[in-house]
Order: structure tokens, then sequence, then C-alpha cells
């Protein structure tokens, strides 16, 4: 007998069979996926829109035929015809299962639309913008001096500006004339100053003297957000800043999953530069509309990100950095025009992608380097940016060493049983009483704890959904801190734990967080498995910092910084105690925000910081993890909670941590012991 069609919905991870026929949104609800709908399934409001996908998903263990789902059905032809679907779209309340399949939940069609924490951070910045404005007087044409308009423009800017044979493309050439006549021969243009591969250009040019600016876009294009914020060129203000979900995500939470589908599907590295080119417009138009700017002004771009999502965007395939050496196509700096990657901006807009350290270190790590200067430090900084794949650099004026560490989407809520990520009604910070061992918490969009008064009036709107990660941190570390989960990872029994709000789970046992069913919400708990999927999270974070510090010849550092959209809002104790990061001075442990965005806006509103960065890039040394024999004994050792040999001083100075252990029952520690032991 046949199993029952398997539906796994991105970006929640969440997964379930149900019976051929049953309505992707029935299928939704059932899973508690984020899938809106208003009309209650009637194909009347289009707020169920989903996005199926095709081809073979390695990583989910299934391949999706192109039968997997019903056929395109009159009341989505309908609602076509009146409004328009986007393409590959369908209506979660039509469209049925018929087989496995894989299908992507859109921002736009969850209920709780996600929070994109990404933001422009404070920052002083020497303004020297790649595109400037100059007004002229033009010479009018002359019967004895025969020449060209564009020629006696050119003649212009050389004898006001000092410009020498400035360029224009076609699209200037088609408007010069009537522009120069209706300001009576005397305009504003926008010149690109040029840089090793471009010559000087014009891009605008408007009658008469324009009072306006011109704008730019610094975008962090990461594995799970897009994040991008428009910039003006002229006073480097930040008009506005948005962020998106990667429409990657459907082919692979993390970047080696996104690699194998490339190798696994005929054209499907194809298929994700689409995609991304494809959302990233749509950030643009997004984030323009909110500026209330024409994007025709938009006329430079800088972009940071890693490897592989620097090759996909570029359109090249990823196929050599999913094996050994882990070989760039190109790990130096690139200059395009937006015509060139499809982008919806000025089209002779120039884009530069700041360099690649290596193979696994890409170009997101060196705008942290720039942002946060580490080959400026008179002390050992130590600089992680956390993300579903971590970069960290350590260095001082000395020396910077850097590398890449495999972390996996947990920390972004993703692989966890009550996991999110961030949106409103998310639990966001986390404190357990030491007496009772019962939690309580915060959650994104409320000021309250869920112990204080008014506390469920104030979230009604939202209720309490999942537990995103930053929440998730807290939660592990507090749990460990109170002697419900020991050194090991392991959920001791409700007698070990002596708390009530512990329960036999299967051969192991969870912790209930939060119960909302008597509300018509989720029940929110924390898994043995959870525990150990941030193990692997932190243990591969924590490794890659160690090694470092083995190469740099160091036993400690002096101060950690913590960048990255999710690294602005973990707790420096809960990540020691957890033993994410190496022992250090909890003072001493700050956050950057986002370093890579930082240095993006830095790159873009400065050019000298581009030459700065690619000298920089070029002094980094890189470590590779993946060859490093230690750092399989570091991770072993970074398994445990916070640590199995590394002593952690400081942090013992400042916390007690319970040496109670949970027998592990014989199995490799996935059963809740009976028995109890102390360490000797």
């Amino acid at each position: 007998m046949s199993k029952d069609p398997l539906v796994i919905f991105t970006p929640s991870g969440k997964r379930g069979r149900f019976p051929r026929g049953t309505p992707v949104l029935t299928a939704a609800r059932q899973l508690g996926v984020d899938l809106d709908s208003v009309c209650g399934g009637r194909g009347i409001c289009s707020k169920c829109q989903v996005s199926p996908s095709y081809g073979e998903f390695s990583k989910h263990g299934v391949t999706v035929a192109d039968d997997a789902l019903s056929d395109w059905n009159a009341v989505e032809q309908r609602y076509d015809e009146k409004r328009g679907l986007p393409k590959g779209r369908r209506l979660g309340c039509q469209a049925t299962l018929q087989g496995d399949v894989v299908i992507d939940v859109p921002p736009e069609s969850q209920v709780h639309k996600q929070v994109v924490r990404k933001r422009a951070e404070a920052r002083e910045i020497v303004l020297n913008p790649s595109t400037k404005l100059y007004y002229v007087e033009v010479a009018e044409p002359d019967m004895h001096d025969p020449s060209g308009d564009f020629e006696r423009l050119r003649d212009a800017l050389r004898e006001q500006w000092e410009f020498e044979n400035v360029s224009a493309d076609l699209g200037i050439l088609q408007k010069l004339q009537p522009i120069l006549r209706k300001g009576n021969w005397k305009v504003t243009v926008a010149v690109h100053l040029g840089d090793e591969e471009n010559p000087q250009r014009i891009m605008h040019i408007w009658p008469g003297y324009y009072e306006g600016t011109l704008y730019g876009l610094a975008v962090d294009l990461g594995s799970t957000t897009i994040a991008a914020h428009l910039c003006d060129l002229l006073t480097g203000e930040v008009i506005a800043s948005s962020g998106v979900m990667n429409p990657q995500i459907r082919f692979g939470e993390d970047l080696m999953s996104r690699v194998s589908y490339s190798m696994m599907n005929a054209g499907g590295a194809d298929e994700m530069t689409r995609a991304v080119r494809e959302g990233m417009n749509g950030l643009f138009s997004q984030i323009a509309a909110e500026g209330g700017v024409d994007k025709q002004l938009i006329v430079d771009a800088v972009f940071v990100c890693n490897p592989v999502m620097h090759h996909l965007f570029l359109g090249i395939d990823p196929f050599e950095l999913g094996q050994a050496p882990f070989a760039l196509a190109t790990s130096n700096e690139v200059r395009l025009r937006a015509s060139e990657l499809d982008l919806n901006i000025h089209p002779s807009a120039h884009v530069y992608l700041l360099p690649c350290i290596a193979g696994h270190v890409g170009a997101d790590a060196a705008a942290v380097a720039l942002s946060e200067a580490p080959d400026k430090s008179e002390d050992l900084v130590l600089v992680v940016d956390v993300g579903t794949n971590a970069e960290i650099l350590l260095g001082n004026r000395d020396k910077v060493l850097a590398c890449s560490s495999p972390t996996g989407p947990a920390f972004e809520g993703a692989q966890i049983s009550s996991g999110q990520r961030a949106a409103p009604g998310a639990i966001e910070r986390v404190e357990i009483d030491p007496i009772s061992k019962v939690p309580r918490f915060k959650v994104i969009g409320c000021d309250l704890w869920s112990d204080d008064a008014g506390f469920e009036a104030a979230i009604a709107t939202t209720g309490v959904t999942g537990i995103c990660g930053s929440g998730i941190i807290e939660m592990v570390a507090e749990m460990r801190m109170n002697g419900i989960v020991d050194a090991a990872g392991l959920i001791g029994t409700a007698g070990q734990t002596r708390s009530a709000n512990v329960f036999a789970d299967g051969r192991t046992n969870s912790y209930l967080v939060y119960d909302g069913t008597p509300n018509g919400g989720p029940k929110i708990t924390v898994t043995n498995r959870d525990i150990r999927e941030i193990q692997m999270a932190k243990a591969a974070l924590y490794s890659g910092a160690r090694l470092l510090m083995d190469k740099f010849g160091v036993e400690k550092v002096d101060r950690v910084v913590l960048a990255g959209a999710f690294g602005a809002h973990i707790s420096p104790k809960h990540a020691m105690v957890l033993g994410m990061i190496p022992d250090a001075p909890l003072e001493k442990v700050t956050s950057a925000g986002n370093a890579a965005g930082t240095g993006a806006r830095i790159a873009l509103l400065n050019t000298e910081a581009r030459t700065e960065i690619e000298a920089t890039v070029r002094a980094i040394h890189k470590v590779e993890t993946a060859i490093e024999p230690r750092f399989q004994e570091h991770f072993v050792n970074a398994s445990a909670i916070p640590n199995a040999v590394e002593p952690f001083p400081i942090l013992n100075s400042i916390v007690k941590l319970p040496t109670e252990t949970f027998n592990t029952g014989g199995d490799g520690g996935e059963t809740g012991g009976r028995r109890r032991r102390r360490r000797a």
C-alpha cells in the first residue's frame, strides 16, 4: 500500500503526510504552518498563495514530480484573469496534494510576516561617492565651428570641471539635445567618476540646475535574508532600509543544500540565480517606494555575500564550492553594470561586489572586516558574524586570521520543534525561576514579560507563536543553569530536575514552555532533539573560533564582537553559558549589529574604502576548517554545555552551573535516564 503524500513547507521546515487530495491550506493549518487566508478557502482573497518547487531535494530525501499537485483549476484561472497570480504561484486552498512536494510560503502569504532585523548601524563614514553632480554651461552650436552637442558638453566638463574624455551611453545621447535646449544650454550632469575598470561616464542629465540628489544601494545578500539600505549619495543619509527572505530558501536552508540542488538538477543553478535576482528586484521596488525615490536615480550599488550566494547571484555554478579545495571562480572584487545582472535600477548603474577572502569566507566577511577593522585593533579581538554560516575573524594590528564554520539554520529557529524566525509573537527572551523551574518570557512585539499583568491582552493580536533564535539560545542556557539540562545536553526527568514542566516524550524528556492550546494556540516545548541541534550549531561556532586561537598561539581573547542581524540580539551571558564563544569578561562582549551591511554602506559611500578592503583582504590569512584535524577535536569538546575540557574561569566566577548529570540509558544520550550520578 502506497504511503500518503509527504508535504514539506519552507521556510518553517514543518512536514507531514496527508491523504491524496488534501488541500495545501488544510495541510498547512494542521501542521501549524504560518499560511494566511481571509476568505476561508473560497479562492477569493488569494492570501494563501504558495510556490511549489519541483525536482530532486537530497536534503529532504524527496523527488518532487511535475504532477505532485492537482492541475490548475477554474477558480485559480478566474483569479489569475481578474487580478493576476505571479508565475509559479498556486492558491493553497485550491491546489491539492497528489504526491510528495516541497512548498514555499512566501513572506506576503504569512500571517506573522518576517521581521528582518538587519538594520543600518549609526557610524561615521567619510563621504566620497562614486557619482556626483556637476552644473555646466555649454557653448551653443555655431555654423562656423561645427561640432556635436555631446562633444561641446564634454568640452564644457573638461574646461569647467577638469574631466577628460567623459563618455555617455546611448540613452544619454537620445535625450541630450532637447534637455540642452530646454535648459538654455545650462545643464546638471551626474558623472560616475570612474575606477580601475570603468571610464568617467555621464549617468544622468537635467536642464538647468538640478536641486535633487542621487542614490545608491548597500545590499547584504545573506543565505536567509536579503537586506538593503537606500542611501543618499550626497549626504550619506539612509533614506530607507528593508529586507526580505531570500527566495532561494525553498531550494535549501543551508548553503550546501543549494550547492547540492545545483548538482542534482539540470539548470538548478540558473533557477536559483533567477530566484534571487527576482527577490532582489522586488526588494528594490519596495525600498524605492518607501523612500519615494525614482529607481532610475539609483546609480550605484554595493553587494556583500558569502561565496555560494556570490556565485549564484552572478550566475556562476557553485559546483566547485561543494568539494575540496573549494575553488572560487574569482575571489577578486567584481565591477559590473546593473543591466548585466537584470537589476531594475538605472541600467548603467555601477555594481561593486567586495572581494571574497577564500572558498567559504566571502565578501560578507570582508565587509565585516571593513566595518570592525580588526587589523587596526590594539587588542586581540574576535569578530563572529553569526548566521546560517558563521564567518569568524581574529586579529589585531599584527595579523588577522579568518575562517567560516557551518553552524546551520538552528540559530535562526529552523530545525527546532517550536522554532521560527524572528516575527511578532516569537519568544525572544527567557528566564527560568530557579525554585519553581517555571519559565517566563518576552515575545517580539510586546515589552511585557509573560507573568506581567496585561500580557495576555497585549499579545491578543499575535499570540505566542514559537521560539526565535535568540530565544532558543536563552532557553537552553537557562535550562542548563537551572539543572534541567546537564552538561552533556540531556533533559532530566521531572523527578531528577524537580520541575513539573518536564514531561516524558517518547524515549526522551521535553520541557513545556507555554501551552496555548486552550486559546487555540500552539503548545511550545523544547525537546532533547532541539538541544542536540543547538549543541551542534554552537559547537561548530566555538570550534572555528578556538581553531583560530590555536593558529594565533593564544589561549584567550581580549574582547568579542558579535556581528550579524542575529548576533545583535544575543545575550552575552547566555552565549557564554551555552559555550558559543570563548571565555571573556561579559563587558568585553559587544554587538556590532549588521556589520556586513555597515561595511557595504562604507564601500558605497566612500570609494576609497573599496581600495582599502581590497588590500586588507589580500593580507588576511584564511584557515580552512574542513582540513584542520583539531577542528573535530574542538567540536567534540564543544558539544558539551559549555565545554567538556575548557575551564571557562570568568564564566564560573559569574554563574554556578549544576554538576549533576543524567543517565543516558546506554543508547548514546537519546534516552532520559532513571538514575542520577554526580561527577567526582
